[in-house]
């Protein structure tokens, strides 16, 4: 098989996907008017002014999603943020994967188009080797999501960590619970150095006890119950954000490419678990018993035209 670096005009065909993708909610908006006043826009806007805010709503996602949380926390909120919940979930990118060997040389095979070239290969525990991109979420014992970011799925979730180290601690935050692959001895440390605590299947219970200022036998119930909760505050959290987005196949495929664009769309799903579970504590009923009929295929969302 031969192979080929990709020209100036090759890539800009890749982009196609993008485009079409922004003449479908143009189209949309088009032939209803309706949602035109409701975003209150004057006319029409065409596919590449959609396109360009649809990728500049990346910070301002990211940064909102945050306030709502720190608001409601404000506010009395019933999602307390003392102990939150620190997770990676990967989908797959659109279109064809890029084998590594391929991606490393920057060599795409002839005949082989539409491959998203800002994503990257990850390992997953449950789906094995998946290319695409990584949801990092930090979510409370409700399972309520209090920050996000979005990488190339073999972005190092310490790092991204690291990032929202400051903005946990200002919110009161004294245990994040994680896996193994978070932590090391060295990030621990500057961590507990904060009155922090990364708390692993693998923390020994002195330290944990030394950060929480708790006697040993609470300190030793309390790790067990946030160690067990793991699997029930966040996991499910990432199926929520699945059947909002209809990414529920294996491997929850995208259908955007590039990174920009698949972070506005991880965080528009995001938004609307947050806007869910607020709704829902507001009229007493379960948090995470979210609706998600008549969302799956949202044409705003998706960019799919009706």
């Amino acid at each position: 098989m031969k192979f080929r670096i990709l020209s100036v005009n090759q890539r800009r065909r890749e982009r196609v996907f993008d485009a079409s993708f922004m003449r479908a909610q143009q189209d949309y908006l088009f032939h209803h008017p309706l949602w035109l006043e409701r975003c209150r826009l004057p006319r029409c806007p065409s596919h590449v002014t959609l396109g360009r805010r649809y990728k500049a709503l990346t910070p301002t996602l990211e940064a909102f999603t945050e306030y709502v949380a720190a608001w409601h926390l404000d506010n009395g909120g019933y999602f307390l943020q003392e102990v939150v919940y620190e997770d990676k979930s990967l989908f797959k990118a659109a279109g064809p994967v890029w084998h590594q060997k391929d991606r490393l040389n920057n060599e795409i095979p002839k005949g082989l188009r539409g491959i998203d070239t800002t994503a990257t290969w990850s390992k997953s525990g449950y789906h094995g080797w998946v290319y695409g991109y990584g949801l990092h979420l930090t979510a409370t014992h409700g399972g309520f999501p209090v920050m996000f970011h979005v990488e190339p799925a073999s972005a190092n979730e310490r790092n991204v960590l690291d990032t929202k180290k400051e903005k946990l601690i200002d919110r009161g935050t004294r245990c994040i619970v994680t896996d193994n692959g978070y932590v090391d001895k060295k990030r621990a440390a500057t961590f507990a150095e904060s009155d922090v605590l990364l708390l692993t299947p693998k923390t020994p219970l002195d330290e944990a006890n030394a950060l929480l200022g708790a006697a040993p036998l609470y300190t030793a119930t309390q790790i067990e119950t946030y160690q067990k909760a793991r699997k029930t505050a966040i996991e499910p959290v990432f199926d929520l954000v699945s059947k909002l987005l209809s990414t529920t196949r294996k491997h929850k495929p995208l259908p955007v490419r590039n990174l920009a664009y698949v972070f506005t769309f991880l965080g528009l799903g995001i938004l609307l678990l947050q806007v869910a579970m607020l709704m829902n504590v507001q009229y007493g009923i379960p948090t995470r018993n979210v609706s998600y009929t008549g969302l799956t295929h949202s044409p705003l969302i998706r960019g799919q035209g009706g």
